[in-house]
């Protein structure tokens, strides 16, 4: 027998005693026979073992957090976290987190709901960013201004249905009535040709891509052309899924999906306008406003908590998983373009299609310079909980 016969003996004998070390005796994915859903589980770690963060992120996270604490300061588990916060300074905002919190980190889950089996585990997610952008309109319908921004109808109804099935909290139906009957509200093909909602503009735009965009974002500033300046906000929606356009742009191959984003889709529409109809209504999903009065100009739009958001310290979550007003230490990444940062952020908000345990929309901020990041934006995540210590993710 040769060296090499002897050699490649002794591998495969090695391969064999050790099953999976090699790469011919990989096994193969667990095969799912059983209903299965996603759940999340927190594993207590250290911020020795997390990436590191610049010292301006912590400012603003701190800042962040100050403003949720004018919510939760009156829970038990955040009470002494949010008094402490009061008293510090941008400077020892780093030293603040790290004495006075403990980080969880994030791990998803696929559990079989019959035999509890965990299919698979994942420490890695997916984070989008958004932002407030600015749309320049007309008070009254014109010739030009032909897209309504539109405040909630009359004829929404809403459902609560945990009043009648407890274990249904958190749950709403939307719809209309018609004759005795609750029907599914109108898709946004059908609110778009009523003419009935005219009343209920707040404002008109001559750009329905703009329209449909600031309905992504949750919030926006219109500028009048006589010059007034009208914040509006999420009020509610329709009750139909969210879908997200870029993915009917591929698979009718207008585009790559490397090359998605909010630049190239809005390139595309302004390319295509005979299909733009087409290519909005593949989202049935449509949000309607309410005008922000009063509170300080130089604020962020208000988030789900009721509450200013803070620019590039604070994102939306699935409240499913994580209470807002929680801050969270991100890790991102990603390339073309290339994006990489770690951040302590805030849980601030939610959006129609951030459903996950590790499932963020990072607020960019306002204008032109905070949609261009927001739009190119679709980053692999990490993250970690910070709780106060002595907090568990399961006592929140």
């Amino acid at each position: 027998m040769t060296k090499r016969s002897i050699a490649s003996l002794v591998s495969a004998l090695i391969c064999l005693a050790l099953l999976n070390g090699c790469s011919s005796n990989k096994q193969k994915p667990q095969e799912i026979t059983e209903p299965t859903e996603e759940s999340v589980r927190f594993e207590i770690s250290a911020f020795s073992d997390t990436p590191s963060s610049e010292q301006e992120d912590w400012a603003a996270a701190l800042s962040a957090f100050k403003i949720s604490c004018r919510s939760i300061y009156r829970k038990t588990a955040w009470a002494e976290a949010c008094s402490k916060a009061s008293g510090t300074d941008a400077q020892n905002a780093e030293a603040f987190f790290k004495n006075n919190f403990t980080p969880w980190k994030i791990e998803k889950r696929t559990i079989g709901t019959q035999t509890g089996t965990v299919y698979s585990v994942s420490d890695t997610g997916l984070m989008t960013g958004y932002y407030e952008p600015l749309l320049t309109v007309s008070k009254h319908r014109t010739e030009r201004h032909t897209t309504p921004i539109l405040s909630t109808p009359d004829d929404l109804i809403i459902v609560d249905l945990a009043e009648a099935y407890p274990k249904l909290k958190g749950m709403r139906l939307r719809g209309k009535i018609q004759g005795r009957k609750l029907v599914p509200y109108d898709t946004r093909a059908k609110i778009v040709a009523r003419k009935d909602l005219d009343k209920y503009s707040i404002a008109w735009s001559d750009d329905p891509v703009a329209v449909f965009f600031l309905q992504i974002q949750g919030s926006g500033r219109l500028r009048t052309e006589e010059g007034e300046l009208i914040r509006v906000g999420y009020d509610d929606q329709n009750g139909r899924p969210y879908k997200a356009v870029g993915s009917w742009l591929v698979d009718q191959g207008y585009l790559k999906h490397h090359e998605l984003s909010m630049q190239s889709i809005r390139a595309w529409a302004q390319n295509n306008p005979d299909k733009v109809d087409t290519l909005l209504n593949q989202n049935q999903s449509f949000v309607f406003f309410k005008e922000k009065k009063g509170g300080d100009p130089n604020e962020g739009p208000i988030g789900a908590q009721g509450l200013p958001l803070t620019p590039k310290a604070s994102v939306a979550v699935d409240r499913r998983y994580i209470s807002l007003g929680t801050p969270v230490l991100v890790s991102v990444s990603q390339t073309n373009p290339n994006l990489n940062f770690t951040k302590p952020v805030v849980a601030q908000d939610t959006g129609g299609a951030i459903k996950g345990p590790i499932r963020f929309d990072f607020f960019w901020g306002f204008g032109d310079e905070a949609g261009k990041n927001a739009g190119r934006q679709k980053s692999q995540a990490r993250a970690w909980l910070l709780l106060p210590n002595g907090i568990t993710p399961e006592s929140l």
